[in-house]
């Protein structure tokens, strides 16, 4: 399985069937991870976890701390794909797989915004 990354004019092809996006949340600069799997013509956010609590970013019911993190698994539905923004002042998203964590920009142009995530065809 593989995963896409759209944006710029660049289609990047991630051979990835599960894989963790990370970010730091762009007002209270603390680490956002999730965990997802491609799942045929689907991406499914399996895990999630949050460093703290605040600014729209409230860990939800049934969250438990583990370590540093607010853990949980959310209820939403597989999707065909994910429309991501980039903001200067957080940095850059990461895609997380088999050991290795690389910024976006590793694969697509610094300027490219949105971008698109979903599974390759």
């Amino acid at each position: 399985m593989s995963l896409c990354l759209i944006g710029g004019g660049v289609t990047a092809k991630i051979a990835v069937a599960a894989f963790t996006l990370a970010w730091l949340h762009t007002i209270e600069h603390t680490r956002w991870q999730e965990d997802w799997v491609v799942r045929g013509d689907r991406l499914a956010i399996v895990a999630a976890r949050v460093e703290n609590s605040g600014a729209g970013m409230d860990p939800p019911e049934g969250a438990v701390k583990v370590g540093d993190f607010w853990q949980w698994h959310p209820q939403v539905p597989p999707l065909p794909e994910v429309v991501m923004r980039r903001a200067p002042m957080a940095g850059d998203w990461h895609l997380c797989a088999g050991g290795t964590c690389h910024a976006f920009g590793h694969w697509l142009p610094a300027t490219a915004d949105p971008v698109t995530m979903k599974p390759c065809p």
